[in-house]
């Protein structure tokens, strides 16, 4: 599959997309975001993809909105950009039923922040930071952010970050439990690698459970989350992982798990 701005690859059950706009650090503009929808409809169709790494070329993660190619078009309307162009990419990266490792190699920044935030798992150079740009500006966060920091960080940090629009360096990220983990540049292709490894030879389908159920653990009851476990339990419990788990207990050995 051809992109223009993004580099997309697949090999031994890890799909890498890769953010290609390094002159402008992976600023986003309209075409790097109806791609990215495109890679990740990809990622969901492929049965051979068990998970997906997303990351920035060069120094950037993502920067954001590209604020010089918006500034070049006719008055447009912020809502429409949002359900059109950064909207779909967030529901589709927490509907994937696969998990997600996000490689910041470099700044998060505004929506940056947001796609960043969406991940799964969130593995960072130590040097990279993240910022809710959107208040430089005079504008509000967007593409998920107010729903994900919150919940991660509490309200009264990210109230801070959103309205202030401090940088936070990925250490402190990861002491405040918003990032997984943070490690040297050098570093940062084999702690990504750990991830993935893993991911790649795991129960996918029970995976993919997981993450659905966590999402909808956000807003439900304990009530609903008791019936949905059971649902989410009775369709892990019919997948070939189950069974070949079982097995391989049983004989004492690793599993294979196919992601069925």
């Amino acid at each position: 599959m051809a992109y223009t701005f993004l580099k997309y690859d697949v090999a031994e059950g890890v799909a890498s997309i890769t953010l290609n706009r390094p002159d402008v650090y992976n600023a986003l503009n309209d075409e790097i975001t109806y791609e990215l929808q495109d890679a990740l409809k990809a990622v969901a169709k492929d049965e051979l993809v068990r998970v997906v790494v997303l990351t920035g070329e060069g120094k950037a993660f993502c920067s954001g909105q590209d604020l010089k190619a918006a500034s070049g078009q006719q008055k447009r309307s912020f809502m429409d950009s949002l359900h059109k162009r950064y909207n779909p990419i967030i529901r589709a990266m927490r509907n994937l039923p696969k998990p997600i490792v996000c490689r910041m190699n470099g700044v998060a920044a505004g929506a940056g922040c947001s796609i960043a935030l969406a991940c799964d798992v969130i593995v960072a150079n130590e040097e990279a930071q993240l910022i809710e740009i959107f208040i430089n500006i005079g504008l509000v966060p967007d593409s998920g952010s107010s729903f994900f920091l919150p919940r991660a960080v509490g309200f009264n940090k990210a109230f801070e970050l959103c309205s202030m629009g401090n940088r936070l360096k990925a250490s402190e990220a990861v002491s405040i439990g918003l990032i997984n983990k943070a490690v040297p540049a050098g570093e940062l292709d084999a702690a990504v690698k750990g991830y993935t490894d893993f991911y790649a030879k795991a129960p996918t389908k029970s995976i993919g459970l997981i993450k659905k159920m966590l999402n909808k653990a956000q807003t439900a009851s304990l009530d609903e989350m008791l019936d949905y476990e059971a649902y989410c339990q009775e369709i892990a419990g019919s997948s070939q992982d189950y069974k070949e788990g079982v097995q391989a207990f049983l004989e004492k050995r690793k599993p294979n798990f196919v992601g069925k």
